[in-house]
């Protein structure tokens, strides 16, 4: 993205955000995301979206709970006001980027944060979906490891939705550079994984959905941290599931461990 659209980005929501500070109404910033949401189409504006995320978390250093407010309630638009594919749609998803920000940036708020997310994990709209994986990632990538660990409580039984956004929010290659936070994504990856297999209520939506994530996002994991992580890629191999093993092959074609692991990569590939 060109740097001068990026910067009038800013400086349009930063204008955005003076006007609710003085007057407690969303309703501009809700007009204005909806009118630049690019949406309908493919492809809502996450540059945009991302923009929105670094001023309200910016200025949560100052006005921690008017931010709070202002995210909580645009993450609160429902799939009946906000439908998918609608310009309204990429307001909840500002939201969630924003929610995970000021959980980011303000550590009284990064419990908050976390609650809210796993509760939006489960919304209906993959769009909002993915906010709360990004949202998830702005507080790794300021707490690290400690973060990864606390999403040890987000692998439940049949919360596939939730563990489907555990697994997107560790799948980002530079969060994964500090060796804690890398060991810690990859047995995220574990627990989930052993979760699906412990289960036998495969035919849900969720459940289609998590595996369709897990696809790509253990791949993210292993590249991480290799030898560990082929290692388990190995065990899973030889595991006697259709699910499992279709995970495995999924991420075998991932030109991160194609192009970066290519004898480990044929290795695996030749078991199957």
């Amino acid at each position: 993205m060109p740097t001068g659209k990026k910067e009038s980005y800013a400086k349009e929501v930063r204008d955005l955000l003076s006007g609710y500070l003085r007057t407690a109404d969303d309703g501009k910033t809700r007009e204005y995301l909806a009118r630049n949401s690019s949406l309908p189409g493919p492809r809502g504006n996450l540059e945009l979206a991302h923009a929105f995320a670094d001023e309200v978390g910016t200025l949560s250093g100052t006005e921690p709970g008017k931010m709070w407010e202002l995210a909580s309630s645009l993450s609160s638009l429902s799939p009946d006001e906000a439908p998918v594919n609608d310009p309204k749609e990429l307001i909840p998803f500002c939201g969630a980027v924003a929610i995970g920000a000021i959980g980011s940036m303000q550590e009284g708020y990064e419990q908050k944060a976390l609650a809210r997310l796993r509760e939006k994990a489960e919304d209906p709209r993959w769009r909002t979906r993915e906010g709360v994986a990004m949202g998830l990632q702005r507080i790794i990538g300021k707490r690290g490891s400690r973060i990864v660990k606390e999403l040890d409580s987000w692998i439940a039984e049949d919360r596939w939705l939730v563990m489907r956004a555990a697994a997107a929010g560790v799948a980002e290659p530079a969060l994964l550079k500090d060796p804690n936070t890398a060991a810690e994504a990859l047995e995220i990856h574990r627990k989930i994984v052993a979760r699906m297999l412990a289960s036998d209520h495969r035919r849900s939506e969720g459940f289609r959905t998590l595996r369709q994530a897990l696809g790509y996002s253990l791949s993210v994991a292993v590249c991480a941290c290799p030898e560990e992580g082929f290692g388990y890629l190995r065990e899973l191999v030889g595991a006697d599931d259709p699910d499992v093993r279709w995970i495995v092959k999924e991420n075998l074609k991932k030109n991160r461990l194609l192009r970066g692991f290519p004898g480990e990569t044929g290795a695996l590939k030749a078991l199957i």
